[in-house]
C-alpha cells in the first residue's frame, strides 16, 4: 500500500514537509492548496518541486483549495476557480514522472476536491440551500466542469477525487453522479469525516465503491464528533477500512493535523503490520 502525509501547518516550507516525509518512510505528500506556499503559481515551479522530491525519493498528490466553487453564481468567481483547476492539472501532468519513479503506476495521480455547499437562506421555519433552489443552474455548472476537465486532462493518468466532508447534500450527490459519468472522476473516502458525521455518507460511498481511488486515513469518534486523531486514538475499525482501501488499490493519506499524531500513526501502522 502507498501511504503519504498531508501538508502540515507546523511545517513552514516544502523542505520541512519533505524532510518529515522521508524520515517517516512515507511515499508521498499531498500538497494542500489552502496553504499560501502551495498556491497554483508555486505548483508551477516544477523544477523546484521535482528536485526536492527526488532528494527524498517521493512524489506528490494535490489537495485542491477547499473553497473551490465551480458552481458559484458569479461567473467571475467560478471562472477563477476553473482556471485554477486547469493550471493545477497542467502542473500535475509535469509531476507525473515522480509518480512513475517513486510510486505505483497502477494508481492515477490524484487531485482531491471538496464539494462546496454554497450559501443558504434562513427562513422562519427552515433553511433553503441556494444550490437546491437553483438546481438546474447548479447542475449545468458541473456538467461544464466535467467536460472541461476531460479536455484538460486529455489522456494523462490524472483523476479528480471528490471527498466526503460533513455530509453530502442531496443536490451534491446528484452533481457527483454527473461527475462520475466521466472515467476521470473518482471518490475519496475520508474515514474520519464519515465517522464524525455518523457514517451518513457511507451508503453513497459503498454504492459507488468501484470509484473509490483515494483514502484519507485518520482516527475519529462519533460522540463527541472528532476526527484527524492519530491512528489508535479513536473508535474507527481501522483494520477494516485499511483492508477496504487495499482491496481498492487506493492511495492513503495519513491525514492527521500535527507532526506528533502523524508519527504516532506511522508507528501504529508498523505495529499492526500494514507497512
Amino acid at each position: 500500500m502507498q501511504f503519504g502525509m498531508p501538508t502540515l501547518i507546523e511545517n513552514r516550507t516544502l523542505k520541512d514537509n519533505i524532510d518529515l516525509c522521508k524520515s517517516l518512510g512515507l511515499q508521498f505528500i499531498e500538497l494542500n492548496m489552502n496553504f499560501p506556499e502551495f498556491q497554483v503559481n508555486k505548483l508551477e515551479q516544477i523544477d523546484t518541486l521535482i528536485k526536492a522530491a527526488e532528494y527524498a525519493g517521493i512524489y506528490y498528490t494535490i489537495h485542491l483549495d477547499e473553497n473551490l466553487n465551480v458552481a458559484d453564481f458569479n461567473p467571475l468567481v467560478s471562472a477563477a476557480y476553473l482556471e485554477t483547476v486547469r493550471r493545477t492539472i497542467e502542473a500535475a501532468k509535469e509531476l507525473l514522472p515522480l509518480r512513475d519513479t517513486y510510486g505505483d503506476r497502477t494508481q492515477p495521480l490524484t487531485l482531491n476536491m471538496h464539494m462546496n455547499h454554497g450559501i443558504f437562506i434562513t427562513l422562519p421555519d427552515r433553511k433553503v440551500q441556494m444550490y437546491d433552489r437553483d438546481f438546474d443552474t447548479y447542475m449545468a455548472s458541473f456538467a461544464a466542469f466535467r467536460s472541461l476537465c476531460e479536455e484538460w486532462i486529455a489522456g494523462s493518468d490524472i483523476m479528480i477525487a471528490v471527498e466526503n466532508t460533513d455530509g453530502f447534500h442531496e443536490y451534491e450527490m446528484k452533481a457527483i453522479d454527473s461527475l462520475l459519468e466521466s472515467p476521470l472522476f473518482g471518490l475519496t473516502w475520508d474515514i474520519g469525516h464519515s465517522k464524525a458525521t455518523g457514517e451518513k455518507d457511507v451508503p453513497y460511498l459503498i454504492k459507488h465503491e468501484g470509484r473509490l481511488i483515494h483514502f484519507h486515513i485518520h482516527d475519529g469518534s462519533e460522540k463527541p464528533p472528532k476526527n484527524h486523531l492519530a491512528l489508535g486514538d479513536g473508535e474507527i475499525d481501522l483494520a477494516s477500512r485499511l483492508k477496504f482501501a487495499k482491496n481498492r488499490n487506493a492511495r492513503c493519506v495519513l491525514e492527521t493535523k500535527t507532526i506528533e499524531a502523524l508519527k504516532k500513526s506511522v508507528e501504529w501502522l508498523k505495529d499492526t503490520n500494514f507497512v
